[in-house]
């Protein structure tokens, strides 16, 4: 069965203080607050990715079939181990309050939601092999659409969008940064695009932005403070990277227990470790065992090349 965070957080019922910090792990991210996660046994999960339909045909009397196999292409995710502790110093804690710690357990759980994060995107085992392989890195072919040839990036159109969104099985969500949903919000104005643009609220009750039914779920910074989905990019065309880089990117997925998903084992961990032998500091350790697959290819688009300039139709 796959859960998301929030849902998972509200079995949580023996353990409060366990079930507080996964809803603010969940908070801290749009994405940690869709994405659904299915448990397995040991570290790694080994499935087969569709790659082709078997064919079929049409017989005469007394003729038969050709035989024939759709084909699977196995694949393997392996867990990576996410997690961080929270120190807090007794001083802090006696001289002005318990809350204290509340507070800077808070931060940091957001810090790490936020850093999650921007590794679902951006994260690339080439780089760091500790980390997972973020959705830039693994969409490639029919699903990396460019969204012009222009060099820098092309102004987004809504022809191109619908192009990637049908290009996406059954897409659930709209990922972008917040720059570029702020263009969407000014689209709205415009009558050209008004009736494709609508509004309706989140689990949490915060409001989101819809386009063509579709919500838009927004990143903006990691726990540095930098920009997680920049208009930095180095334009995409003609097949191939190149040129200036101030292009943007929207990603069109479909999340779901048999498309794109995030495994774990065990879930969000949260241990209270209590006052540390080498210093007045209590400390406690948030640790999560987990990954990401996409079962099904065509669960995630990409669509590139996106210059900093407002939607046209």
């Amino acid at each position: 069965m796959s859960l998301t965070l929030l849902e998972a957080a509200k079995l949580e019922t023996g353990d409060v203080y366990k079930s507080g910090v996964i809803e603010l792990y969940a908070g801290s991210s749009s994405v940690l607050l869709n994405l659904p996660f299915t448990n397995i046994a040991g570290n790694a999960l080994k499935y087969n990715r569709e790659a082709s339909l078997p064919s079929i045909g049409f017989r005469g009397v007394n003729e038969g079939y050709t035989a024939d196999i759709g084909i699977l292409n196995p694949l393997t995710e392996a867990l990576v181990i996410a997690g961080g502790d929270l120190d807090v110093d007794k001083f802090i804690l006696d001289t002005m309050g318990q809350g204290q710690r509340t507070i800077q357990e808070s931060m940091k759980i957001r810090a790490l939601g936020l850093a999650w994060t921007r590794k679902f995107i951006k994260g690339d085992t080439a780089s760091d092999p500790k980390e997972f392989d973020g959705l830039q890195v693994r969409i490639g072919g029919n699903q990396l659409i460019e969204a012009g040839s222009t060099d820098g990036g092309t102004a987004l159109s809504l022809d191109k969008l619908d192009e990637a969104i049908d290009q996406c099985l059954n897409p659930t969500h709209l990922l972008m940064s917040k720059d570029m949903a702020r263009k969407f919000t000014s689209a709205a104005r415009k009558t050209a695009v008004a009736g494709y643009v609508t509004y309706t609220t989140d689990q949490l009750g915060k409001r989101v932005t819809q386009y063509n039914d579709i919500p838009i779920m927004t990143v903006d910074e990691d726990g540095t403070g930098t920009k997680i989905l920049p208009f930095t990019e180095v334009s995409y065309t003609s097949g191939s990277y190149g040129g200036t880089a101030t292009a943007g990117s929207i990603y069109i997925v479909s999340m779901g227990p048999d498309a794109l998903t995030g495994i774990q084992n065990g879930g969000v961990d949260v241990r209270d470790l209590g006052e540390l032998e080498s210093k007045p500091t209590l400390r406690s350790r948030v640790e999560w065992y987990n990954g990401m697959a996409i079962f099904n290819g065509r669960s995630a688009v990409r669509l590139a090349s996106i210059a900093d300039s407002a939607i046209v139709a």
